[in-house]
């Protein structure tokens, strides 16, 4: 299979330079909640407000604590590596530390770590360099069935919703294969596809290479990349979902956005049955009996009371299960997905 497979050495230093939000530092925050095991830390700019909860390290201090790999742990619009970070980067790199990043900009293409890596005799490992060779999708029908997690914008909790139904099917003995298409999960997972860095033209076929034929009763939990509302994004949105080809979608939202985030336009979020519909129809030109498993919604901003009556009102509105994928978790989705496919 053509993947993009990477292997990150433990424990890890987070960088978060002066990341202006945990939106933008989804990156780090993901690996701090699903692999918190390897994080030893985290290092940052002054001024800089997020805080993954980890110690904060500086060269010397991770150089104690057994830091291996820096993980760049932010994802700001555009992909590129401000100027104001490359101090440390380069200090790191130049004290052995593999520096690892998943953004648009080359590690590999900036002199000053090239040259900081080579006197530490540390790695640049840039995880966003898709396969060679990817084909053109092709629409063939594929054995096996798959779940594909879409959203209402970016940054709505694809990839943890996609995470935490995996485990979730794991855990009942389920054959599941978590698949990534981007640059957290593949750092989660070890291996996928970032499919934002793919060429226009192969998104559905990168799609269709990351979850190739399977057994009958094997489910491929695929993360999702961008939203077909967004002016911005949505190319990478649609050739995901054909290329897929899903059993079923997963709808994913944040509570508190009404609006297209990134935008710079007033993009208005339609009502979620209107997602719904909008997804499923994109969804069956290469996949016929897609339906929708669930919604799937952070509520991180809201209390305990507040999460309740939100949840319940989607469910009852919608008719699907709908949960939030930390605080609930995707016991319901799964039983909906398990029960109706």
């Amino acid at each position: 299979m053509r993947l993009t497979r990477i292997s990150l050495e433990a424990p890890y230093l987070l960088y978060l330079g002066d990341c202006p939000d945990e939106t933008h530092a989804k990156t780090g925050a993901g690996i701090a909640h699903w692999r918190p095991q390897h994080c030893a830390g985290q290092m940052r700019l002054d001024g800089c407000p997020v805080d993954l909860g980890l110690p904060e390290l500086n060269v010397e201090t991770a150089m104690d604590a057994g830091v291996k790999t820096v993980v760049v742990g932010v994802a700001p619009v555009g992909g590129q590596i401000p100027e104001q970070w490359l101090p440390q980067l380069v200090a790191l790199a130049a004290a052995g530390l593999d520096i690892a990043a998943g953004l648009h900009t080359k590690l590999s293409d900036i002199p000053e770590l090239v040259a900081a890596a080579a006197s530490g005799n540390a790695k640049l490992i840039d995880v966003r360099v898709p396969p060679a060779d990817i084909p053109v999708g092709d629409g063939r029908p594929r054995s096996g069935k798959r779940v594909l997690m879409v959203g209402t914008d970016c940054a709505v909790g694809k990839k943890y919703s996609a995470l935490a139904l995996h485990r979730e099917l794991q855990r009942r003995g389920i054959d599941a294969s978590f698949r990534a298409t981007g640059q957290t999960g593949i750092m989660i997972a070890g291996e996928g596809i970032p499919v934002d860095a793919v060429v226009a033209d192969f998104i559905s076929g990168a799609a269709e290479t990351l979850s190739p034929d399977n057994d009958d009763n094997h489910w491929d939990v695929i993360e999702g990349q961008g939203s077909l509302l967004s002016p911005s994004y949505s190319g990478v949105s649609l050739g995901l979902l054909h290329g897929s080809q899903p059993d079923a979608i997963v709808l994913c939202h944040d509570a508190t956005r009404t609006k297209i985030d990134a935008a710079g336009g007033d993009y208005p979020i339609p009502e979620l049955d209107e997602v719904i519909d909008d997804a499923l129809r994109m969804a069956r030109r290469t996949s016929a009996r897609c339906f929708c498993a669930g919604v799937s919604i952070n509520t991180s901003m809201m209390d305990d009371f507040e999460r309740e009556m939100y949840l319940s009102k989607h469910t009852t509105y919608l008719g699907l299960p709908c949960v939030d994928p930390v605080a609930v978790g995707m016991t319901p989705i799964a039983d909906f997905l398990l029960e109706y496919s």
